[in-house]
């Protein structure tokens, strides 16, 4: 097949998101089964960079446009990722696909695919990595989006993409025909961790002792995250365990100094260390070193979770957002939203050694086994000749739908 995958963020900008690494995974997979990709995106980035914008760049045997964005120009302005280019490129070049994979609803990238997808009858997939909810983030911007945009682009896609069920009730609740969802949880590429770093290298770098317990927490360090029950949990936790740190890695989203404020009225300065954003070497060092993985909120299906899962990290998270049933008592634990309860959950792992072992294995298999993109790739090639083969009028099929938790015994 003939396929375009429509991404705000791709290879080599990993510090925008999950998205990024997500959308590159697929679009290679399907690349290496033989489909011809290309993909859209943008140059949008934290921190400047140098790619070849408004043309056609090889990335890994793809066709990638990373096209200019007017963003850039309008240094403090409140606008959206705006490829000014995308449009005439998209007009001459979208009939000749097969099959649009749009990620991430809420974009300008997205409206301007979903347009010439429908005007020349081109079916497309639309993958919202779990952003359907409007009560997060840039909640002004996302009601303003969903006012003029959402109804079209969302009810007008062949078939649409969950993560987990929660994502797809959502989407039923928008109007999809369940018909029409397929629930594909994310995954990781075993190839890319061919060996694991050794314990203790994350900590050297950062002076943290051999004996200490890790918290580590990994991702945008965003208000949406819960960063700072993270911090109010912690501060419990530190009372009880005198050689517990926690160790915030990601990048500056604006907040940090609302975060280091709130460390600091803790009386946490010498317990909380702040990493910034960390190369994937480094990001795995911390995995391995970590006693526990904790993140607070999160929606859709975080790939941090396979990458601490991978690197054998126990799981601390909660029902804020969405929810994951594979983790509780497999990997981790599911808590309530509260300081307390999250504090009880990660001191539980803290002070059971037994406990953080057998999480650690479980984790380490279930990635192996369930979570791995090979698999997951097959499932959505499924899904994409389901949808292309139904634009003519036939009925899209649900190919995937949101395994039953395994339990220790059946791994």
């Amino acid at each position: 097949m003939k396929i375009l995958q429509v991404t705000p963020f791709f290879k080599p900008l990993w510090e925008s998101g999950g998205v990024a690494r997500v959308a590159y995974d697929i679009s290679r997979h399907l690349h290496e089964n033989g489909h011809e990709i290309t993909v859209y995106t943008t140059n949008w980035s934290l921190y400047p960079n140098d790619l070849p914008t408004n043309r056609v760049v090889p990335v890994d045997g793809m066709n990638v446009y990373y096209f200019e964005n007017l963003r850039r120009y309008a240094r403090g302005a409140a606008l959206p990722v705006m490829p000014y280019r995308m449009p005439a490129v998209a007009k001459r070049e979208l009939a000749g696909f097969d099959l649009v994979h749009i990620h991430d609803h809420r974009t300008m990238l997205t409206v301007i695919a979903s347009h010439y997808a429908r005007k020349y009858g081109v079916p497309y997939v639309l993958q919202a990595h779990g952003a359907l909810p409007q009560d997060t983030g840039a909640t002004r911007m996302k009601r303003l989006f969903d006012r003029f945009w959402s109804d079209k682009v969302i009810l007008g896609a062949a078939g649409v993409i969950a993560l987990n069920e929660t994502e797809a009730e959502r989407y039923r609740e928008l109007g999809v025909a369940d018909e029409k969802i397929a629930i594909v949880p994310n995954g990781i590429d075993l190839a890319e961790y061919p060996s694991l770093p050794d314990r203790g290298r994350f900590r050297a770098a950062w002076g943290i002792d051999d004996a200490a317990k890790v918290v580590l927490y990994l991702g945008r360090l965003d208000p949406t995250k819960g960063i700072d029950l993270l911090i109010r949990s912690f501060a419990v936790v530190a009372r009880e365990f005198d050689d517990a740190v926690l160790v915030l890695v990601g990048g500056d989203m604006g907040h940090n100094e609302e975060f280091r404020q709130r460390v600091g009225s803790l009386g946490l300065d010498d317990r909380v260390i702040f990493t910034g954003f960390v190369s994937k070497e480094e990001k795995v060092a911390a995995y391995t070193d970590a006693d526990v993985f904790v993140t607070p909120s999160f929606t859709g299906f975080p790939v941090t979770f396979l990458e601490a899962c991978l690197c054998g990290a126990p799981i601390v998270t909660t029902g804020k957002g969405d929810l994951l049933g594979w983790i509780d008592n497999v990997v981790g634990f599911n808590t309530e939203y509260t300081p307390e309860a999250l504090a009880d959950a990660i001191g539980r792992l803290l002070a059971d050694d037994a406990l953080r072992a057998r999480f650690s294995e479980q984790a380490r298999e279930l990635v192996r086994t369930r979570y791995n993109w090979k698999a997951i790739v097959s499932d959505i090639e499924t899904f994409y000749s389901k949808v292309a083969g139904s634009a003519g009028g036939g009925t899209p099929v649900v190919i995937s739908k949101e395994a039953a938790p395994k339990t220790p015994d059946t791994f």
